[in-house]
């Protein structure tokens, strides 16, 4: 029967009773399997019905303090309504010390306030405060345990003898009130021991679970309910449970279950389950069987974790050891990659001018240099864009810091936003690994982006990003990057015009134009011609194996009176094949190797740019008879990478005759 505070009926519980020895039957009976939280309500009616069958006025039931081994504090008691409740809490031995003492010792008392001896007069006195006249005091323990209370029975304002009948009936009535008490007792701090394991596995997460192996259904405890999505209602089935786990883990955990009912030991287990929401959750399970007394199956309990945020930090460790084996196995092609790219694109050792236009080149290097700020060299191709911005990095703070160069114009433009900025492994079909971007790769130092122009306009917004906040996603990836790089930027082409013209962003202009620097074409610094065509004879000399050490004036009349449409890069592709055509210690010149035809004023005639370029790139081509790459290679001779040659064979639109 559940009894409850709102719902109690006396007499659907209480039968009739003729007699207090059929009373205390009754009282025997009703707490045998009496409710946790209504023992303490009967205790108080079974107290009053005590004193109204035996005539008494009052029942007290004092137990000791767990505060205070002296304190004794009332927890139930029947009274009078016009009886004045003694204090909840006091201390028996200065209260009542004769009768306490006597108590204590195990004792029990039958008395008037005239049996009491002269030295009890502080319990008298006590006593009579209250108008407390006859009394029996039984102290209250169980199974040989100490004492833990007192109950008394008393009459008020008149005295009474006590017959030992009576003395009998309320010592046993005080036996039952006590077994019911410890019960109470007992089960309670089962419920408190409960809780508080129940709190210490919630507070790391785990919950509790226990399954009935006869009925086949769960107890769980509010955690583990949450970890597995049930409702506080919802009734939890072995074939529920089942439904709960992904259909992949289902076997390996029956059969943890089953071997451990085999072996009755402990088993530990990992898997998975779908949460309402359709999405796996990982959860590692410790549990272990008990059995019957007859060596059948009877139980199972343990506790779950949910782990699904170890899990994905292993797999994101995983990843991690899996990208740093790929890059170790990429080290050589990482170091070529440096080693090609941190060098300036000529490949010059030194800068060589000393020309007024050029030493005002070096100027605006140098002040800027020590700066971070973003800068935009200007001019035309082979000026010796790539060489400046060498010089700038390798004059700066980074200068011990990467310096990676990027040729816009080379990169493929479905290529171009993994080539910067890396992807992840599957970002797309053949990214069988994750890669770093360059500007990853530069972070801390410098990356040049050569032919800035050439990059497509869907790029360039996530450039802008880049610029302004030093930060990007990259391909296939959510996670945000962060690089600290500085940006040197270069180009050919008339940005002012490209963003007139909507080719490119306005606001990435501005943002690349803080500091630009204009280098000057090669017609304008004729001075330096001589100084360049020397570093050059050295250089491919010295590669070659030969001596050359005089240059003949006239050779020196015809290029310092040439355009040089091509600039630097074409004084030196030129010195270089010059060098091969020479036999002995005097540099040969061919004079078919560039144009030097004049206009109607006398002055050498420029050839349009473009044109020049593809047809040196075709002169070339001819001479390897049309080998691109490796050594001999036309891309060796022209010093560019075999990828760029190719984009400006796809460019320019030439093709190999057969």
């Amino acid at each position: 029967m559940n009894y409850t505070e709102g719902s109690r009926k006396e007499s659907s519980y209480w039968g009739e009773y003729s007699s207090c020895e059929e009373l205390l039957m009754q009282i025997s009976a009703l707490f045998i399997n009496l409710p946790l939280d209504s023992i303490d309500h009967f205790i108080e009616e079974a107290l009053r019905r005590i004193c109204e069958c035996l005539d008494l006025d009052l029942s007290v039931l004092w137990q000791w303090s767990g505060h205070h081994p002296k304190l004794m504090t009332i927890t139930h008691y029947h009274a009078p309504p016009d009886f004045s409740i003694p204090p909840e809490n006091i201390d028996g031995a200065n209260t009542h010390p004769y009768i306490y003492e006597k108590l204590v010792s195990g004792e029990s008392l039958a008395f008037s306030n005239s049996d009491l001896p002269s030295d009890a007069h502080i319990d008298v006195a006590t006593r009579k405060r209250y108008g407390v006249e006859s009394s029996i005091a039984i102290p209250l323990a169980t199974g040989g345990e100490p004492l833990f209370g007192i109950l008394s029975f008393d009459t008020l304002n008149r005295s009474r003898s006590w017959n030992d009948k009576e003395v009998k009936l309320l010592k046993l009535a005080a036996e039952i009130l006590a077994s019911a008490i410890a019960r109470k007792n007992a089960e309670q701090a089962l419920v408190e021991s409960k809780e508080r394991m129940s709190l210490a596995a919630e507070s790391a997460g785990a919950g509790l679970w226990e399954i009935n192996l006869q009925s086949k259904e769960f107890w769980t405890t509010e955690k583990a309910r949450e970890l597995y999505g049930y409702s506080a209602d919802e009734r939890i089935t072995l074939s529920r449970f089942e439904q709960s786990v992904c259909k992949q883990d289902l076997k390996q955990v029956r059969r943890a279950i089953t071997e451990a009912l085999t072996s009755n030991k402990q088993f530990l287990i990992e898997y998975r389950i779908t949460d309402p929401q359709g999405e796996p959750k990982w959860i590692c399970t410790r549990g272990r069987p008990y059995f019957h007394g007859d060596g059948s199956p009877d139980r199972v309990t343990g506790f779950s974790v949910d782990i699904s945020e170890k899990k994905r930090l292993e797999e994101a460790l995983y990843a991690k050891l899996e990208e740093v084996e790929h890059l170790k196995q990429q080290i050589e092609q990482e170091n070529f990659y440096l080693r090609e790219e941190l060098r300036t694109e000529q490949g010059f050792e030194q800068i060589i001018g000393s020309s007024k236009e050029f030493s005002a080149v070096m100027t605006s290097a140098n002040q800027v240099a020590p700066t971070e700020a973003t800068v935009l060299l200007l001019g035309e191709t082979g000026t010796g864009k790539g060489v400046v911005a060498d010089a700038i990095h390798r004059m700066s703070d980074r200068k011990k810091q990467p310096f990676v160069t990027v040729n816009c114009a080379a990169l493929p433009h479905n290529l171009i936003e993994s080539e910067l900025f890396g992807r992840k492994k599957g970002a797309f079909t053949g990214a069988h690994a994750d890669q770093a971007g360059r500007f990853q790769v530069a972070n801390h130092g410098t990356i040049f982006l050569d032919e800035i122009g050439e990059m497509p306009l869907e790029m360039q917004a996530k450039l802008l990003r880049v610029l302004q906040e030093g930060e990007f996603e990259r391909l296939g990836s959510s996670a945000t990057v962060q690089v600290d790089v500085r940006i040197i930027a270069a180009t050919g082409r008339d940005l002012k015009k490209d963003v007139q013209d909507g080719r490119f962003r306005e606001d990435l202009f501005y943002r690349l134009n803080v500091f630009p620097i204009s280098i000057p074409p090669l017609r304008k610094r004729i001075s330096d011609i001589p100084l360049l065509i020397q570093h050059f004879v050295n250089k491919y000399s010295a590669k070659m194996g030969k001596q050359i050490d005089r240059i003949p004036n006239r050779i020196l009349t015809k290029m310092t009176s040439y355009s040089w449409p091509g600039n630097v890069r074409e004084l030196e592709h030129l010195v270089e094949r010059s060098v091969i055509l020479s036999s002995g210690n005097i540099l040969a010149l061919n004079d078919q190797l560039f144009d030097t035809t004049t206009d109607d004023s006398g002055s050498a005639r420029v050839m349009d740019l473009q044109t020049n370029e593809k047809d040196h790139i075709i002169k070339v081509l001819s001479l390897t008879q049309w080998k691109i790459e490796g050594p001999g290679g036309a891309a060796a001779i022209l010093d560019i990478h075999p990828s760029t040659l190719r984009f400006r064979l796809k460019k320019f639109g030439i093709q190999r005759p057969y």
